[in-house]
């Protein structure tokens, strides 16, 4: 058996809640490197097309706590806007329902939609995320603002989000538990969400062991590739041989 194989039949007996802890040790970009971003090679999932198949985030969002590192987690969804008598608004309950039996830990990926004359409010500080994170929210990934940064700073809590902000009006909840498509990614409950510095990224729950034994195969590969540009003993002309191999 090669060590490839042992370290699948090591992933593929492993739980989801085991090999989602694992993936915190990879950054989001390998994440996306073996689900779509590579797919001529033979460690990517071809998930989606690389280019349009929206399963990363775009650089509109900013990482607010980047010392935090990287989390992993099930996606829970949501869609807010400002509050008028044309919408249809649902009780919040409705939401806390939905994060209380998605899978942990989830992460709320919530769609924000204002218009033009609005820009945006914090829609999540510090009550919202300490209720959260009580029902098991280790993060939230939005294409809104977010306010209380030092309030929410001691919670080891993760925004991925437009930035900071101070204030807000009334909010609409209009939509729970949907297909939300939040800074160019889009996601259905239950997806497998990675996020980090430089953004999220998503696949299926049922792709989880692949995702790891690849992610882990990829990185042995570019450990290789790269210590060769650290070795004194290595030149151009062996660069250039060693590609036409």
């Amino acid at each position: 058996m090669t060590e490839r194989e042992s370290e699948f039949r090591e992933a593929s007996g492993m739980s989801n809640a085991e090999i989602i802890e694992e993936l915190r040790k990879f950054d989001t970009a390998t994440i996306c490197n073996v689900v779509a971003t590579y797919p001529e090679s033979d460690i990517c999932l071809k998930l989606y097309d690389a280019w349009y198949g929206e399963y990363y985030t775009n650089q509109s969002l900013r990482c607010i706590y980047p010392e935090l590192g990287t989390f992993c987690g099930y996606a829970a969804t949501a869609w807010y806007s400002e509050a008028s008598e044309d919408y249809t608004k649902f009780d919040d309950w409705k939401l806390y329902d939905h994060v209380n039996i998605t899978k942990k830990p989830a992460i709320l990926v919530t769609k924000q939609t204002y218009p033009p004359s609005l820009v945006g409010g914090g829609l999540f500080g510090g009550n919202f995320t300490t209720q959260l994170k009580f029902l098991g929210v280790v993060g939230v990934v939005t294409d809104g603002p977010m306010r209380d940064y030092e309030e929410i700073k001691p919670m080891k809590f993760q925004y991925l989000a437009l930035g900071l902000t101070s204030g807000h009006g009334p909010w609409s909840l209009r939509g729970v538990n949907i297909p939300v498509t939040v800074a160019g990614m889009s996601v259905q409950p239950g997806d497998i969400i990675h996020m980090d510095t430089c953004g999220a990224a998503k696949f299926p729950e049922r792709h989880l062991p692949k995702v790891l034994e690849y992610a882990r195969e990829l990185r042995k590969r570019e450990i290789r590739h790269q210590s060769r540009f650290h070795d004194p003993n290595f030149t151009y002309e062996k660069w250039k041989e060693s590609v036409k191999k």
